[in-house]
């Protein structure tokens, strides 16, 4: 090649080279976006599931979220102290605190802006003849009783008469609450003053307690209960070796993480269901939500849950609030620019983040709640527009669905036969601990793995179809009970990619400058190297 072509082809290449770099000068400014820092405090409820979030938005984005799982409580003290830019909570605040502390009321607007649900599960330690236990069953009036100090052995005839098919031993009950204000306990206690008041109110007199007792955040504890801080320290206890014969409250996600199993609970159907998401996902289409506008707008109403009909049903089942600012302060610690974080955060966890709740141990919010929360995203200052909901990706819903619809709920599967009460009683294991529990009582076995998605009697799927219709679902079954049609059934709800803006450089950007820096290398280097190779060789011979 002579020198002439060259340079012609190095002039070639420096041009593309040139077109490379200017798109990296132009091209990725346009999408670059700066996102300030933001911290917040509170639920350990949820505590999981935010900070798989957190580290997505940082490997991507470039986002901070600092979050400290402190409690609902604290959060909500610091929030209201304004301290924090944000706080996570399952109650609202409380104007007057049940440990007789100042009323929560915060110096700034605030909005209360739903982030994933989930199902409180009780999760144990037990063993019978050494071989741990991994199928228990309980009615509500069981765990209240457990709860309340009724019942202290775990062969007591009414937990025998729930599990059939085990042989219980005769070993104490601890029972392992909150030492701290949680948002947790709260969730348990109202479920407990709703559904066995006179147990509840009973119990509340007894530790000096004013009945009539409803929800408290700070669980009274008395006899051989053990409190521990957090959902962590409650799991962690009942995870030990020291642990068996203990029993606690505690957010689902972390049974599966500690490889523990959970009780499945009695419905108001009259089966023993377990905490997944599609269980906790048909639950809450009986939950109302607080839609008048003021302080409490969004809260949830949980009666419905609680008292469902449908088969499926988990009747703890709830959600989780994100607080969030709606004005900027004078001086305070929030500003327009980190609301800027908090609405990319917020719109990343209502759509892309839902797609990983099951595995965390969560259930994905639905349409109906994701709306509400982009109406909040709304009211942050400095916050961008949410997204629109058909391009969202939440695994609850499709393009073109109903605000009713929830895509999980409408295929969840019907409980086994060996789930209902009777002299049956599946044997498959459950939550962390999947192992199978043999039959040592009277009973029979079973497994809980037969169970397909619709599939049930036709009786069962008439009420889960009955139930579907009060919540505005309407479903189809075949004369075997097997799910065929509803209301946005046809398709799936899409599982790709949301994309919030780029953060100033990243990945991308790197890589689109060192493709035009090699560009670079490969125009100019060779025309510069190459006279110095023709001229060595003469050198060579002249010696």
């Amino acid at each position: 090649m002579t020198r002439k072509n060259y340079w012609a082809r190095a002039a070639q290449t420096l041009t593309a080279a040139f077109v490379v770099a200017l798109s990296v000068a132009t091209v990725v400014p346009a999408q670059a976006v700066t996102y300030d820092p933001i911290t917040g405090t509170g639920s350990t409820w949820s505590q999981n599931a935010l900070d798989q979030w957190r580290k997505n938005v940082a490997a991507n984005y470039g986002m901070t979220v600092n979050y400290s799982g402190v409690g609902s409580s604290a959060g909500r003290r610091d929030f209201a102290a304004g301290s924090v830019d944000y706080a996570v909570s399952e109650i609202p605040f409380q104007s007057k605190p049940e440990d007789g502390s100042a009323p929560e009321v915060p110096t700034r607007g605030f909005a209360y802006m739903p982030i994933v649900a989930g199902g409180s599960s009780f999760m144990y330690n037990l063993k019978i003849g050494g071989v741990r236990v991994s199928n228990l069953r309980l009615s509500g009036e069981t765990i209240t009783k457990i709860f309340t100090g009724v019942i202290t052995k775990w062969n007591d005839p009414i937990i025998a008469t729930d599990n059939p098919g085990l042989t219980m031993p005769d070993k104490g009950i601890v029972p392992v609450v909150r030492s701290d204000g949680s948002g947790s306990t709260a969730q348990f206690t109202l479920w407990m003053s709703k559904q066995h008041p006179a147990l509840w109110n009973s119990y509340c007199a007894s530790v000096g307690k004013a009945t009539p007792c409803g929800l408290t955040s700070q669980y009274p504890l008395t006899g051989n209960m053990k409190g521990q801080s957090g959902s962590s320290g409650v799991a962690g206890y009942v995870s030990q070796d020291y642990g068996e014969g203990a029993i606690t409250y505690v957010e689902y996600s972390y049974a599966l993480e500690s490889g523990y199993p959970v009780a499945k609970v009695l419905n108001a159907s009259g089966y023993y269901v377990e905490p997944t998401a599609p269980s906790v996902a048909v639950a809450l289409m009986q939950a109302q939500i607080n839609t008048t506008p003021g302080p409490d707008y969004l809260t949830q109403i949980l009666d419905g849950v609680y008292n469902s009909t449908d088969p499926r049903t988990y009747p703890l089942s709830s959600y989780s609030y994100m607080i969030v600012p709606t004005e900027v302060v004078a001086g305070g610690v929030f500003t327009a620019k980190k609301g800027a974080t908090l609405g990319a955060f917020a719109s990343y966890m209502l759509c892309e983040g839902q797609q990983q709740a099951e595995a965390l141990g969560y259930s994905p919010l639905p349409m109906n709640l994701v709306l509400a929360g982009f109406d909040q995203i709304g009211r942050i200052p400095g916050a961008a527009p949410a997204p629109d909901p058909n391009a969202c990706n939440n695994p609850t819903f499709k393009p073109g669905d109903s605000p009713s619809n929830n895509q999980l709920a409408l295929t969840a599967p019907q409980p086994a036969e060996c789930d209902k009460v009777g002299a049956n009683q599946c044997t498959t294991g459950t939550g962390g601990s999947l192992a199978e529990t043999p039959i040592s009582g009277a009973g029979t076995g079973g497994t809980a793995s037969n169970a397909v998605a619709g599939s049930a009697d036709p009786a069962t799927a008439a009420a889960a179809g009955a139930a579907g219709a009060a919540a505005g679902v309407t479903a189809s079954y075949d004369e075997n009970g097997a799910l065929i049609s509803g209301t946005g059934i046809s398709g799936s709800a899409v599982a790709s990619p949301f994309t919030l803006a780029s953060s100033a450089w990243g990945s991308g950007q790197s890589t689109m400058l060192f493709a035009a820096v090699l560009l670079l290398a490969a125009a100019l280097l060779p025309p510069l190297i190459w006279p110095r190779l023709k001229r060595t060789p003469a050198k060579v011979v002249a010696k």
